[in-house]
C-alpha cells in the first residue's frame, strides 16, 4: 500500500515538475519564436494608426516584465503630439509595454494588443487657445468609419490599462484650465475587448494641482479614486456609474457622462460631497494651512455640489455650463481655546456660468453669517447677474472687534486690532458703458486700527477709515463717495487722506493727501519671499477739479497742486521682464500737468534722466482706458534694447497671460519689445550708446516717441561704423513673438567692408560687399516683420532705394572671376567703381536690381536682374566692347553667389520663385519653391 502511494506521489510530482518545466520552457521559448514578428507588428500598427513621431531606444518580448502577461516592451519611448503640436512631447516614458493575446499569437499566428502598461511617464496633454489638441494622433481604420454625423472617436481594444508613477499634465488654454498630477498611479480592468464594457479603476495621485485662469484652486492635494466606468470604445464615451473620490479627507462622488469628440468633447458630470464635516472641507485648503487645522477646533456640516454639462467645440462656439453650490451650517472655529470662538457660521452659495461665459455669470450668495462672542456679528447676501454689465442686489452689515476675530481664527502671521463697522445696501445695475451704478446707501468705518505681520517688527498704527457712499438715482451722475478722514502712522510718520468723489459721469474730485513713507520698510510688513522693494516717498497734494475740465481744455478751472518725492523705488510692469528702479523722482503738479523736475531711473543696464511733463494724469488714473500724454527731454549713457524684449528672463514674474503663454511656447526666444497701448509721449533724446542684437549705435539724437502702441523715430541720427546714419522709423508689436517695422535709412560715405562685417541686414542685402573695399553711401526704405528674436524675417521685407559707390574696388568676387575667365579678359575681375548708383527693389525674398553701367579695362558692363536672400542669381549683363561700348554681347549669370554659372551669348536665365509671405500668420508659405530653384541651380 505504501509502495503504491509512493509511486502515485512520485508520478504526480513528476507530472507537476514536467508541467512547470514545460511552462517555464514555453515562457522562455515563445519570446524567442516570435520576437521579430511581434516587434514588426507593433511598429506596423504604430505606423498605420499613429499620425505622429514615435521613438524608443530598444524593445523586448517577455513574460517577466509584467508577469504573467506576454508583453512587448519599448524602453525610453517618446511620442510627439498632433498638429499644431508636432514638435512638442505628448508622451515620454521610461517604459511602455503592450500585452499580447497569447491564444491569438499561438493558434492564429496573429498579433493582437490587449493590455497597456506605462511606467514612469510624463503625459503632456495640450489644447491651444483655438481649441486644437495634441492628442488627435490616432488614425481611424477605413473599415471602422461610420456613416453617422457624430464625429466621435475610434475604437480602442484593451483589457487592462496600467499607469505606474506617472506625471500627467493637462493644459487647456481655450478653457483656461491646468491640471498637474504627480505620482499618478492607475489600474483599469474590464472586458475591454467589447465595444461597450465596464471598467473598474483604482487610482492614486500623490499630489495634484488645479488652476483656472492661472489661479490655483487645488495645490499638492492627494487623491484616491475607486471608480466603475462604462465605456463605449467606438465613441470614446465614458459613463461614470460608481465613482468615489477622496481629496485629502474630503469625499466626492462622481456621476455622469464624458465623450471625446474629434474637435472637442461632450460632458455631463456631477460631483458631490454631501453631509460632510467642515473640517473635511477645509482639508482641501492650500498646504500651508494644514498646520493651522491641527491646532484648531473646527465643527459644522457642509454640502458641496459641482456640475459641468454641455458640448465643447471652439469652432462652433459651444462651451458647457459650469455650476457650483456650497452650503455650510452650524460652523464653528476655535483656535487654541480663544476667548471668543467664531460660531453660527452659515453659508449658502450658488454660482452658475452658462457656456463658460463670464458675461452670463450668476452668483447667489443667499447668506454668509457668523458671530464672534456675544456682540460681534457679520451678515451678508449677494445676488448678481452678468459681469461687464451686472445686476446687483447686495447687503453687508457687521460689527467686529478685529482683535477677537484674530484670536478666534488663529491668524498667526497677522495681528489685527480695531473696531470695524459696516452697513451697506446696494440694488440696481452696474455698467460703465451706460453710466449706471446700483442705488446704494451705507458706509464703512475702522477706528483705532492696528496691523502687524511676522515679516516686520513694527506695526502700522492709528489706522482710521471713515467712508460713506450714497446713490439715490442709480446713475454715475448721482454717485457720491466721501472718505474723511483716512489716516495711519508707520514708524512715527503719519499719512492723511481726505477725499470726496461725486458725479462719476463727469467725475468731480476734491482730495488732499499728505505724509511720508519708507516704502521699503512698509513693504516688509506685507513682503513676499524672493521679492525686494526699497524706497522712500513723500507727498503733499491738493487736487480739485472735474474730468471734463482737462478733456475740454478748461485748464484754468483746475486746481491741482503739490509735490511727490520718490527715492530708490522699484516698479514693475507686466509688459517688461525686469523692474524699473527710480533712483530719484521729483514731481510737481500744476493744474493739468505733472512736471518731472528731476527724474533718474534705471532698467537693467539702461539708465534714464528725464525732464518734462505728463498731461492729463488725473484723468489717466480715473479712466479705465485713459491715455497718458507727455513731452520730455531724455539723456542716457546706455539703452540696452535686448533687455526690454518680452520673453527675456528677469525678476518680474507677474506677467500677463499672453506673455506667459508665449514664454512657455518659445523658451529659446527673447521675444519682441512690447509697446504700451495707452501712452502718447514724445522724447527729445540724447543717448550715448544703444545696444541692440549685437549692434552698438553711438550718439542717438532726435525725436522718439510712443503713440497708440506705435514706437517711432523722427529725424533721428546715430553713429555706427564711424558713419552718421539718419533714420525715420515706425515699430509696432503684434504679439510677444511678432512685430513689424517701417524705416528710412540714409548714410553717407562709410566703409563698405565694415558695413558688411558689422551690420547683419547690410550683409544680407549687399552680399557682393564681401570682396569690396572702399566708400559708399545709401538711401533706402524698407519695411517688414521681425521674428521672436527681434531679427528681420527676410521674405517679409519690402523696400527700395539707392546704393552709391563713391570709390569702390572689387577683388576676388567669384561672379566677376567667372566672367573674366569665360570672356578671356583678365581685367574684368578687379574693377574700380566710382560714382556708380545702384537702384534696387525688395519684394517677396527677392532683390530686383535696375540696370547700372560702369567702366573697367575699356569695357562697359551693364548689369541688371534678380537675386534672392537665399543666394540665388538671375542676372543679365551686356558687356560693351571698347572703345565706347556701342557694340557688345549678352551674358547670363545664374546659380548662386558661391557657385555662379556664366553663359556667354545667352539670354536664358533661371526663374527664381518668390517666397510668398503670409503676414497674418507670420510665416513663409512658398519657401519650398525657392529651395527647389536653388537645388536646380546646383545641378
Amino acid at each position: 500500500m505504501n509502495s503504491s502511494f509512493k509511486n502515485i506521489a512520485l508520478k504526480t510530482v513528476k507530472v507537476i515538475g514536467i508541467t512547470i518545466a514545460s511552462i517555464l520552457l514555453l515562457l522562455f521559448l515563445i519570446p524567442l519564436l516570435f520576437p521579430g514578428q511581434v516587434a514588426s507588428e507593433v511598429k506596423k500598427i504604430a505606423n498605420q494608426r499613429l499620425d505622429t513621431k514615435m521613438d524608443f531606444s530598444k524593445s523586448k518580448l517577455s513574460f517577466f516584465t509584467h508577469f504573467p502577461s506576454l508583453t512587448v516592451s519599448l524602453d525610453d519611448l517618446s511620442l510627439t503630439g498632433s498638429a499644431p503640436f508636432s514638435n512638442d512631447t505628448l508622451l515620454k516614458a521610461e517604459q511602455v509595454a503592450f500585452g499580447i493575446n497569447l491564444k491569438r499569437l499561438i493558434f492564429d499566428n496573429e498579433v493582437k494588443i490587449n493590455k497597456l502598461y506605462v511606467s514612469k511617464a510624463f503625459i503632456n496633454v495640450m489644447v491651444n487657445q483655438k481649441g486644437q489638441a495634441n492628442y488627435n494622433i490616432y488614425i481611424s481604420p477605413d473599415d471602422k468609419k461610420v456613416a453617422d454625423t457624430t464625429e466621435e472617436g475610434t475604437a480602442i481594444k484593451l483589457e487592462r490599462i496600467d499607469f505606474e508613477d506617472c506625471h500627467v499634465k493637462y493644459n487647456d488654454r481655450s478653457a483656461k484650465v491646468l491640471v498637474d498630477a504627480k505620482g499618478f498611479n492607475y489600474i483599469g480592468k474590464g472586458n475591454l475587448s467589447e465595444d461597450i464594457f465596464d471598467l473598474s479603476t483604482d487610482a492614486q495621485i500623490d499630489a495634484i494641482d488645479f488652476y483656472y485662469d492661472r489661479t490655483a484652486y487645488l495645490r499638492k492635494k492627494e487623491i484616491h479614486a475607486d471608480l466603475i466606468t462604462r465605456i463605449n470604445t467606438n465613441a470614446l464615451s465614458f459613463i461614470l456609474q460608481k465613482n468615489e473620490l477622496q481629496i485629502n479627507k474630503l469625499p466626492l462622488t462622481f456621476t455622469g457622462l464624458f465623450t471625446i469628440l474629434r474637435d472637442g468633447y461632450k460632458i455631463n458630470i456631477e460631483a458631490a460631497s454631501k453631509n460632510t464635516t467642515l473640517k473635511d472641507l477645509f482639508s482641501v485648503m492650500p498646504p500651508e494651512y494644514l498646520t493651522w487645522m491641527n491646532e484648531t477646533e473646527i465643527s459644522g456640516k457642509s454640502d458641496l455640489l459641482f456640475t459641468f454639462k454641455g458640448d465643447y467645440n471652439v469652432s462652433k462656439n459651444q462651451k458647457p455650463d459650469l455650476a457650483f453650490n456650497l452650503k455650510i451650517n452650524d460652523g464653528a472655529i476655535n483656535y487654541q481655546n480663544a476667548p471668543a470662538p467664531l460660531t453660527d457660521f452659515k453659508m449658502d452659495l450658488n454660482a452658475i456660468m452658462p457656456s463658460l461665459d463670464i458675461e452670463k455669470l450668476l452668483i447667489n450668495l443667499r447668506k454668509l453669517n457668523f458671530k464672534v462672542g456675544e456682540k460681534d456679528f457679520f451678515n451678508a447676501h449677494l445676488r448678481s447677474k452678468g459681469f461687464t454689465e451686472m445686476d446687483v442686489d447686495a447687503a453687508i452689515k457687521g460689527n467686529l472687534d478685529l482683535a477677537t476675530i484674530d484670536a478666534a481664527l488663529g491668524l498667526t502671521s497677522l495681528e489685527l486690532k480695531g473696531l470695524l463697522r459696516t452697513d451697506i445696501k446696494a440694488k440696481g445695475t452696474f455698467s460703465t458703458s451706460k453710466k449706471l451704478f446700483p442705488k446704494t446707501i451705507g458706509g464703512i468705518s475702522l477706528r483705532n486700527g492696528w496691523l502687524k505681520t511676522d515679516s516686520y517688527p513694527n506695526p502700522i498704527t492709528n489706522i482710521t477709515l471713515v467712508a460713506n457712499v450714497l446713490n439715490k438715482a442709480g446713475t454715475f451722475e448721482d454717485l457720491i463717495i466721501a472718505v474723511a478722514p483716512a489716516s495711519f502712522s508707520f514708524e512715527g510718520n503719519p499719512v492723511y487722506v481726505n477725499a470726496t468723489l461725486s458725479d462719476f459721469s463727469d467725475l468731480a474730485y476734491n482730495a488732499k493727501i499728505k505724509g511720508e513713507l519708507n516704502v521699503g520698510r512698509i513693504y516688509q510688513v506685507f513682503s513676499q519671499k524672493g521679492v525686494d522693494v526699497t524706497g522712500y516717498a513723500k507727498a503733499d497734494l491738493a487736487l480739485k477739479g472735474k474730468q471734463s475740465y482737462a478733456t475740454k481744455g478748461q485748464y484754468e478751472k483746475l486746481d491741482n497742486r503739490g509735490t511727490i518725492l520718490l527715492k530708490n523705488i522699484k516698479a514693475t510692469s507686466e509688459l517688461f521682464p525686469k523692474a524699473f528702479y527710480i533712483k530719484e523722482g521729483n514731481f510737481r503738479f500744476q493744474n493739468e500737468k505733472m512736471w518731472f523736475e528731476k527724474f533718474n531711473a534705471s532698467y537693467g543696464k539702461s539708465d534714464f534722466a528725464i525732464n518734462g511733463y505728463l498731461l492729463n494724469t488725473i484723468n489717466y488714473f480715473l479712466e479705465s482706458h485713459g491715455t497718458l500724454s507727455g513731452d520730455f527731454k531724455m539723456k542716457s549713457k546706455l539703452i540696452n534694447v535686448d533687455e526690454f524684449m518680452a520673453l527675456e528672463k528677469g525678476e518680474n514674474t507677474d506677467r500677463n497671460t499672453e506673455v506667459a503663454y508665449a514664454k512657455e511656447d518659445h523658451p529659446k526666444m527673447s521675444g519682441v519689445v512690447i509697446i504700451p497701448k495707452n501712452l502718447n509721449v514724445a522724447l527729445n533724446t540724447d543717448v550715448d550708446k544703444v545696444e541692440y542684437n549685437g549692434l552698438v549705435l553711438n550718439k542717438l539724437t532726435g525725436k522718439i516717441g510712443i503713440t497708440k502702441g506705435n514706437f517711432y523715430l523722427e529725424k533721428s541720427t546715430f553713429n555706427i561704423i564711424d558713419c552718421i546714419v539718419g533714420i525715420d522709423a515706425n515699430y509696432k508689436d503684434e504679439s510677444p513673438t511678432m512685430a513689424n517695422f517701417d524705416a528710412h535709412f540714409t548714410a553717407k560715405d562709410f566703409s563698405v567692408q565694415r558695413a558688411y562685417k558689422e551690420i547683419p541686414m547690410f550683409h544680407e542685402l549687399v552680399t557682393a560687399a564681401e570682396k569690396a573695399q572702399g566708400i559708399i553711401s545709401i538711401d533706402y526704405k524698407v519695411k517688414g516683420d521681425l521674428n521672436g528674436n527681434m531679427s528681420p524675417i527676410y521674405p517679409s521685407l519690402e523696400g527700395e532705394g539707392i546704393i552709391n559707390l563713391r570709390d569702390v574696388k572689387v577683388k576676388g568676387l567669384k561672379l566677376l572671376d567667372g566672367i573674366s575667365s569665360k570672356t578671356g579678359q583678365n581685367g574684368l575681375n578687379n574693377p574700380d567703381m566710382k560714382g556708380i548708383e545702384i537702384k534696387s527693389v525688395i519684394d517677396n525674398n527677392l532683390i530686383h536690381i535696375e540696370p547700372f553701367t560702369f567702366t573697367v579695362a575699356g569695357f562697359k558692363p551693364t548689369i541688371k536682374g534678380t537675386t534672392s536672400f537665399d543666394g540665388l542669381l538671375d542676372l543679365r549683363m551686356r558687356l560693351g566692347l571698347p572703345l565706347f561700348g556701342i557694340i557688345g554681347f549678352p551674358i547670363v549669370i545664374t546659380g548662386t553667389h558661391e557657385d555662379p554659372k556664366i553663359k556667354i551669348f545667352s539670354k536664358t536665365g533661371q526663374e527664381i520663385k518668390p517666397a510668398l509671405y503670409d503676414e497674418k500668420n507670420n510665416k513663409v508659405i512658398r519657401k519650398e519653391r525657392v529651395k527647389k530653384a536653388k537645388s536646380n541651380s546646383k545641378k
